[in-house]
């Protein structure tokens, strides 16, 4: 019946879900291509149809009445109709400017010579005027008179170097920039993945790994070679990543979070690719050697010996004619490496992630300057299909002790937070669970290193903080891998990409509990697919600002599709799962 449809469309653009009502699941899935969640209360879910998600979408294919469509199939009264007007008109406004060679310079060119110039053409006088009108984009352009044949069209030269920042000023002004001018294919390298890897396994490439490969590369033609791709942590983003640098078979820099995740790379590229060790580099605190491919962390992309001099270290993008660019854990690229991703716009690159969402606010920035989401596959869809763990997010609620919670009513906001992380009630909960699923191995992660450490000297287990040597900290998270440790405390170091696919709980402390970025890395450190299910706990002071901070939570949970079950006692606990015979996962 009419009334009983889940959705309800309004004119401001937002969708309110009706949890409880027939096909709310279904509708969920279909939304998440072209919407995005807001709020996640216990009955009634609210999205918003944003520009940006709307681009997003028409860059996999999505079109505006695929999007109308699925809001008339789910609604439950009619859809307001100044709603699907802007929904096209909006959508509609991806690829109505593009970038294209600078066609005038062709015949001049000797045949290994590089433009140093490229055109923007739209189609629509009215487009070209608005540009036109807009003293910052003519700081770029300069218009020119199209002398072909065809149809004529609106043009205006600009420098190649200014790329990528005319792409993020007409973002700014509501305009998606649809790239095709061709890419450069810089250095060759001979890079392919093996079928047994040096560890002994079988390299079996899942289908959605392979078609989110293809989706970035494409048919190596003009407007592919750029992108974004979104899948869940513990899914193999790595694999991806391999993926493409065995069908582009070219020098390629790797960027992520850590000194771990750059070891975590070497270790699969040698496991999984033919490269030798002699052609993998390391850039870092530690060691600065450039090879053929070479992994470097942001952090030292982003040093500087002076607070307003350069970057020293952004020459790396420079020192060989790289042919890819991987920007490992996308959404944490720190936004100064966004100027020099802007002069890269001639490079292939990738931006792989488990969300788009970053708290800073430049999503625009990931989407015009290293590519739109090419690819992307609902949580839920890969934990049905066993690719990713089955998960069961539970909050525990606990009582502060009567002086706690005296100096808690009397302080800031910001002591606020501090006092109710460390609520002394937390520890004795986190023995309780760690005595009560005695077979699971279980991260517990915190923020507040004082709270961490009498943790770890409680349960006699190791402790894995910011200050902890490299060299000591590979070493832990090897024997985490092997099995010799059960038990591991970890800091904020969590929130990065740490491999420890054996993982079955995660217990959460204390945390910044604002950040769905947050939420996503750490409950991706137990989503690797296993015989257990996975348990995400969080403990939370009760009637504090902890339970405010913990609608985030609950809103990236239930984007990705995970009940979110609130429990008042440890008792309340589910009771342990039986272990299921060891088999080849």
């Amino acid at each position: 019946m009419q009334d009983y449809k889940p959705l309800i469309v309004q004119s401001d653009k937002t969708l309110l879900l009706d949890v409880h009502a027939p096909g709310a699941d279904e509708c969920r899935n279909a939304l998440i291509p072209f919407a995005e969640l807001e709020r996640s209360p216990e009955h009634l879910h609210t999205y918003r149809l944003t520009p940006l998600s709307l681009w997003n979408a028409a860059s996999v294919g999505f079109s505006p009445e695929h999007a109308i469509k699925v809001l008339t199939d789910y609604s439950r009264y009619d859809i307001p109709q100044i709603v699907c007007s802007w929904i096209k008109e909006t959508a509609e406004r991806f690829g109505k400017i593009r970038l294209i060679p600078d066609f005038f310079l062709e015949d001049n060119l000797a045949e290994d010579e590089l433009p140093n110039s490229i055109l923007l053409e739209t189609n629509s006088a009215k487009v070209a005027k608005e540009i036109e009108s807009q003293r910052v984009m003519m700081k770029y352009l300069v218009a020119v008179q199209d002398t072909r044949n065809s149809l004529p069209a609106f043009l205006f030269r600009l420098n190649i170097t200014d790329r990528g920042t005319v792409k993020q000023e007409l973002l700014k002004l509501g305009w998606p920039v649809k790239d095709e001018v061709p890419l450069r294919d810089g250095e060759p390298l001979e890079v392919s993945l093996k079928k047994i890897t040096t560890s002994g396994k079988p390299l079996n490439i899942r289908k959605y790994q392979k078609e989110a490969a293809a989706s970035l590369v494409g048919d190596k033609g003009p407007g592919t070679g750029f992108g974004t791709i979104v899948l869940p942590c513990g899914a193999g983003k790595t694999i991806v990543g391999m993926v493409v640098m065995d069908l582009l078979k070219t020098s390629t820099l790797i960027l992520t979070t850590n000194i771990s995740a750059v070891h975590q790379w070497v270790d699969e590229l040698l496991d999984k690719t033919n490269l030798t060790r002699d052609q993998i580099g390391e850039y870092s605190g530690e060691t600065k050697i450039i090879k053929p491919v070479t992994i470097a962390t942001y952090q030292i992309l982003t040093w500087r010996p002076e607070k307003e001099g350069p970057y020293p270290h952004f020459q790396l993008f420079r020192e060989r004619p790289w042919g890819l660019i991987i920007y490992d854990e996308v959404h944490m690229l720190p936004a100064p490496v966004f100027r020099v991703t802007a002069e890269l716009q001639a490079t292939r690159r990738v931006g792989l992630t488990a969300t788009l969402v970053r708290e800073d606010g430049c999503e625009g920035y990931v989407f015009s300057l290293v590519g739109p989401k090419r690819y992307d596959v609902p949580w839920k869809e890969l934990e049905t299909s066993g690719w990713i763990a089955d998960a069961e997010c539970i909050e525990l609620r606990l009582d502060m002790p009567m002086d706690k919670e005296l100096e808690y009513s009397v302080s800031g906001t910001r002591l606020k937070h501090r006092i109710a992380s460390e609520n002394p009630a937390k520890i004795p909960a986190v023995q309780e669970i760690v005595k009560r699923f005695g077979q699971d191995k279980i991260l517990i992660i915190g923020q507040y290193l004082d709270q961490l450490y009498e943790i770890a000297k409680l349960l006699n287990v190791p402790i894995i903080t910011g200050k902890t040597n490299n060299t000591e900290r590979d070493e832990i998270y090897s024997k985490f891998r092997r099995g010799e440790i059960r038990i591991l405390v970890v800091s904020k170091v969590a929130n990065f990409a740490i491999d420890l696919p054996d993982a079955s709980m995660a217990i959460q402390v204390s945390g910044t509990f604002g950040s769905r970025q947050e939420e996503a890395q750490r409950l991706g450190r137990i989503l690797r697919p296993k015989q257990r299910k996975a348990r995400f706990i969080t403990l939370i002071s009760r009637s504090t600002i902890e339970e405010e901070f913990g609608t985030n939570r609950q809103k990236f949970l239930a984007e990705q599709g995970y009940t979110y079950k609130l429990i008042r006692s440890i008792d309340e606990l589910p009771d342990e799962i039986e272990c299921q015979p060891e088999g080849d996962y």
